[in-house]
């Protein structure tokens, strides 16, 4: 029976990829950039569980089993990485993920189709600007005689170096994200909203319903699929905190705040080079993020029917 089955399939694969010949060729490309720099570097996570050294290789390396792991967990950084990283994380989740979702809806709403590809624009810049200038701008903005500073001047406040300030980081840092990548992640609810039937929004309006009402029941049910799946692939990456815009913006007196599981390990990592701990930490990571997926997908699936699997 087994071998029936097997046959069997075997016989569809082949008439399919000869129907298909020059897709599966396209596929090539792709299958072959996540074996070669996905899977295979999956071998190295073994570096976790030993006292790696470069002369001796994975291979020849000490096994410590899981040391590296209670290093990790014992230490003083433990509960503030774990914490900055969960509270930023949340941050984001709270304030940057709805963000683009309301900007689409608002371009959605506007009349003027003129003004409407100006919005978009304009909320699209900001992505393409390269991260090192975007932390040049933000530092400037937010130093003494900055931008941010004069504003708040105006209104009596006081003028201060706040990237210098642990308590005002993750703020400067979570509104930097959405002024950032607000406009890009829109283009995908935006495309939900091009497939809403307009015919739903006509028999609406011949009823009475006002704006607000037509975008509560018909529209954000219309896209309500594209939420559901984008929430379900941010929770696998819930502990993923760029590193990149965090070292690029934090310093010492910050850390307390400013401190996360990314840029803990890049430290320990490339500048102590401590490779064994810090892949311990990542490899913890990565297991916390799978593990909020698959949470996050059964939830999804059980409540609105939507899931990636």
């Amino acid at each position: 029976m087994r071998k029936t089955a097997e046959a069997s399939f075997a016989t569809r694969f082949k008439r399919d990829f000869l129907l298909n010949k020059y897709l599966y060729l396209m596929m090539v490309p792709v299958l072959a950039y996540y074996v070669t720099f996905h899977y295979a570097p999956m071998y190295g996570a073994l570096i976790a569980f030993k006292e790696y050294t470069p002369i001796k290789g994975v291979s020849g390396s000490a096994w410590v089993g899981l040391q590296n792991f209670h290093d990790f967990f014992s230490s003083y950084y433990f509960w503030r990485i774990l914490k900055n990283t969960v509270l930023i994380s949340l941050y984001s989740l709270c304030f940057e993920f709805p963000a683009p979702i309301v900007l689409a809806i608002l371009i959605n709403e506007l009349a003027n189709k003129k003004f409407q590809r100006f919005v978009q624009t304009v909320t699209y810049m900001p992505y393409f600007i390269s991260l090192i200038v975007i932390a040049g701008m933000i530092k400037d903005f937010t130093n003494n005689g900055g931008l941010v500073n004069n504003f708040l001047t105006y209104f009596g406040m006081n003028d201060t170096a706040m990237l210098q300030k642990p308590e005002l980081f993750r703020t400067i840092y979570i509104l930097s994200e959405i002024w950032q990548k607000i406009g890009w992640e829109s283009i995908i609810y935006l495309a939900a909203l091009m497939s809403i039937d307009q015919e739903q929004y006509e028999a609406a309006k011949i009823d009475g319903a006002p704006r607000i009402k037509q975008i509560w029941h018909i529209t954000l049910p219309g896209i309500l699929p594209t939420i559901s799946i984008m929430f379900i692939l941010r929770m696998g990456n819930m502990l993923n905190v760029g590193f990149e815009k965090i070292i690029l913006l934090y310093n010492p007196s910050t850390y307390d705040t400013a401190d996360v599981i990314s840029s803990f390990v890049y430290r320990k990592g490339l500048i102590e080079f401590g490779w064994s701990y810090s892949a311990a930490v990542g490899l913890f990571n990565s297991v916390v993020n799978l593990a909020l997926l698959i949470a996050a997908n059964k939830i999804s699936k059980r409540i609105s029917q939507n899931s990636l699997w």
